[in-house]
């Protein structure tokens, strides 16, 4: 960093421009570091001017309220419509409104008269920015009102009358400085020239000095004589360059004295003094003094101001016998920044020496950045890229470092700072905004100036970032998994299922609703309804687990935003069994009117199998496990019935003593809660043997009353449908026979190989018992003979793969089928 000269990092600081104001006012030592810099500002100048030239547009001062300056639609290239639609208005950098657009011609139109003189005083062009704002999209023109001048002010003197007093001894050619007239036109139309009235001693002759102004100047052409003429009254006139002239008089009157040959003298012309603007009223300027070197009255002399205009009399004064300048008023460098005094030394013989002081204003830095807002759009969208938030302007009306500024907004923000054109700035969003994460940001624009002290200016923005729908609903769980007893009651609430969604508002409100089957099994409906508010879950109706164990199906939540977003869940209904059905016995059959005998040889052994009681139960787990118990028998003692798989065993051997005909009552049960069981009912016929056709009993004869014909015809059915059998049978052993007669040998049938007779059917099942057993089939005693028919087994057995399963032994003799 040089000295005297602060160079900011701009690359460590976000959002930060310099920005140099237009009006400075230098000294030698500001300029010889200004030159050593002058890469720098060009930079910089380069980065701040982004934008083409200004429109121009001219305008007469004077030119009454609601005269038309020019279409902007036509000279910026827009279309009528646009101005409207995309809000257009014309901003000033002074917060004035001098101009007037009508959306709906595109017109641009004075809002009031203007007055050049009074807009920019002796400032030429009188020129006055402003600009032209576009706000939807967002863009800027820049344009300059050129105010003319016209020729309506008339050259005016500070006073009516002058007195020049002349001495007598005056050589020819002696000049002698006039007062100037004013002229608050400019241009052409300012003060072009003097002109004197004609007389025989004097020339007026006119003068520019460096700052422009023009001052008269009387020229003695002829030596004065007092005793001739002592005194000459001449009419001074000052004439504009307007069309037609305007002009303006004062009267000199020219007091012939007597001879004063020394002259009141400044030791310089021109003096240089600086003075900061706070100097306090009263402040000492310098002290002026002119020698004299006549004696006497002549000698005495009295300082004063000369020619001096209404500013700087208003702001010095003069001590008349010392000399002292002095400050009347406060000094304001941003209003005026140099002032040039002339001051008079008048002697008492009317001789008079004249100097310029030349007041340079130190700027101070007394004047705090301004920022001025001239548009805000405090909602965005969150999905909406690169928006312009607001648009401002800043300047500082100090100079040089004062008015240099710095600014900057804070650095976790996604928002930047850019330039338009000169110190004219936007603050747009650096990308998509995400409301979900941060729905409003207060931003802080800082302006600081480089002054010591620094000054700085703050403004706050508060931006409000407004919802899009653009997250779904998202549900608690993937898969939800629900428990539901089997008959349950309609309407019953089983469950929820919930989403949440991180819009708000509308965006926000879920709704809830059932998905259809990807099976097109439209039954699933009836089963269960959902609230579509709050994602309840009710069943519609009983279920039942023998039916149906468990069902799924897909819940939809779906926002209220446009367009609707949605998710899906699935869920997953487990049917819990309940102890609802009783055993059911599958043997012996109990629905028949006749009962079935089983036949048990008197010879039997302890524990021989007389039976198997074949159960099932629809439900499932511990509510179908089932045992089995004997509540009461014929011979108690003589038979035993196995809890875990049915088995009716002989508990002793059978004595002579016990009765032919046997009835025992089992009861069968599971393990349910309550538990639920089955009565059935066996009967048991004890024989001698199974090796005669039939068995007579003795109560045959008083069974055979007991019979009625129904019982005959059904005998009758049942000996034709095993004779038809029995040939069907036979019938197809032939064929196997004839087509494998090569293969005889390898053929094995049950009633030659086997350990038992040929007139068993072993039957494997898979049921619930845990091994093949051979039951008996047996027909109920009914015939006129009182005999028993047994179905004998004439299907052999094909050797097949040992299924790792023994027959039990069972007696000889017995017709029997393997039951599962």
């Amino acid at each position: 960093m040089k000295s005297g000269f602060l160079v900011p990092d701009i690359s460590q600081l976000k959002g930060l421009h310099i920005v140099y104001p237009t009006t400075t006012m230098e000294t030698a030592p500001r300029k010889a570091r200004r030159n050593r810099q002058v890469i720098f500002l060009i930079v910089a100048l380069l980065l701040s001017e982004t934008v083409s030239e200004p429109q121009q547009y001219s305008v007469a001062e004077e030119t009454e309220g609601g005269s038309f300056v020019a279409n902007v639609a036509k000279t910026l290239g827009l279309e009528v419509e646009e101005l409207s639609s995309r809000g257009a208005r014309v901003i000033s950098e002074d917060k004035k409104e001098y101009l007037l657009l009508k959306h709906d011609t595109g017109d641009l139109f004075i809002k009031e008269k203007l007055d050049r003189e009074e807009l920019c005083g002796p400032a030429e062009p009188c020129v006055l920015p402003f600009q032209i704002l576009l706000e939807n999209p967002f863009q800027f023109f820049r344009a300059e009102l050129n105010v003319e001048d016209i020729n309506d002010h008339s050259p005016a003197f500070s006073e009516p009358e002058m007195i020049l007093k002349v001495l007598e001894s005056t050589t020819a050619g002696t000049v002698f400085p006039l007062k100037k007239a004013k002229d608050l036109d400019v241009g052409i139309n300012s003060l072009q020239n003097y002109i004197i009235s004609l007389n025989p001693h004097f020339l007026v002759r006119t003068r520019t000095r460096p700052d422009g102004k023009k001052f008269p100047e009387l020229v003695l052409d002829k030596i004065l004589d007092r005793e001739e003429q002592p005194e000459l009254t001449l009419t001074l006139t000052a004439v504009d360059g307007g069309i037609p002239p305007r002009s303006g008089t004062t009267q000199v009157r020219v007091l012939v004295m007597d001879i004063n040959d020394n002259a009141p003298a400044f030791v310089h012309t021109q003096y240089e003094v600086q003075i900061p603007e706070n100097s306090p009223i009263g402040f000492l300027v310098m002290t002026a003094s002119a020698r004299d070197l006549d004696v006497g009255i002549y000698g005495d002399v009295a300082y004063a101001l000369f020619q001096a205009s209404d500013e700087i009399s208003q702001t010095f004064e003069v001590y008349p016998i010392s000399g002292e300048i002095r400050l009347k008023k406060q000094l304001d460098f941003e209003t005026i920044q140099k002032y040039e005094v002339d001051i008079e030394a008048l002697d008492g013989g009317g001789l008079s020496g004249k100097c310029i002081v030349v007041v340079q204003v130190i700027d101070l830095n007394d004047n705090s950045p301004e920022l001025t807002v001239s548009s805000l759009n405090s909602h965005i969208p969150e999905n909406y890229p690169e928006t312009v938030v607001a648009v401002f302007s800043i300047r500082d009306r100090d100079s040089g470092d004062n008015g240099r500024m710095l600014f900057s907004i804070q650095e976790d923000l996604p928002f930047s700072l850019k330039p338009t054109f000169k110190n004219f700035y936007t603050l747009v969003t650096e990308g998509v905004l995400d409301r979900e994460r941060r729905a409003q940001y207060n931003i802080t624009v800082t302006v600081t100036d480089l002054g010591s002290p620094r000054l700085k200016t703050e403004h706050n923005f508060t931006v409000f970032i407004s919802d899009v729908n653009d997250n779904p609903p998202v549900f608690t769980q993937t898969v939800y998994t629900l428990y539901l007893r089997e008959n349950n009651s309609p309407a019953l609430h089983i469950g929820s299922v919930s989403a949440g969604d991180r819009d708000e508002g509308t965006n926000a409100k879920v709704t809830y609703s059932l998905m259809p089957p990807e099976t097109d099994d439209l039954l699933l409906f009836s089963y269960i309804s959902i609230n579509s508010e709050n994602g309840h879950l009710y069943t519609t109706r009983s279920l039942d687990y023998e039916t149906t164990q468990a069902f799924q199906f897909t819940v939809r939540a779906t926002d209220g935003g446009f367009p609707a977003l949605s998710s899906q869940a699935l869920v997953e209904v487990m049917v819990l069994d309940e102890n609802d059905n009783s055993p059911v016995v599958l043997y012996p059959p109990q629905n028949g009117t006749v009962p079935c005998y089983d036949l048990v040889p008197r010879t039997a052994e302890s524990g021989y199998l007389v039976t198997k009681l074949v159960a099932v139960d629809r439900d499932s787990g511990q509510n179908s496990w089932l045992s089995y118990h004997l509540l009461k028998s014929t011979e108690p003692g003589l038979f035993t019935v196995w809890a875990q798989n049915g088995e009716v065993r002989t508990a002793r051997q059978i004595s002579d003593r016990d009765t032919i005909k046997q009835r025992l009552l089992v009861l069968v049960k599971d393990n349910g809660k309550p538990t639920l069981s089955t009565e059935v009912t066996l009967n048991v016929l004890l024989v001698n043997e199974f090796s005669e056709s039939y068995v007579q009993l003795p109560d045959t004869k008083k069974e055979q009353i007991q019979y009625d014909s129904l019982t005959i015809y059904l005998v009758i059915s049942l000996v034709s449908v095993s004779f038809l059998f029995l040939v069907s049978v036979f019938l197809f052993i032939a064929v196997r026979l004839w087509k494998r007669k090569r293969n005889v040998a390898n053929q094995v049938f049950l009633g030659t190989n086997g350990p038992y007779p040929g007139y068993l059917v072993d039957v494997n099942g898979t049921g619930t018992l845990s091994q093949s057993y051979q039951y008996e089939v047996c027909l109920t005693s009914g015939s006129e003979t009182g005999e028993f028919k047994f179905l004998k087994p004439v299907i052999p057995k094909l050797q097949t793969q040992n299924t790792g399963r023994d027959l039990e032994e069972t007696p000889p003799f017995r017709s029997s089928y393997d039951f599962n």
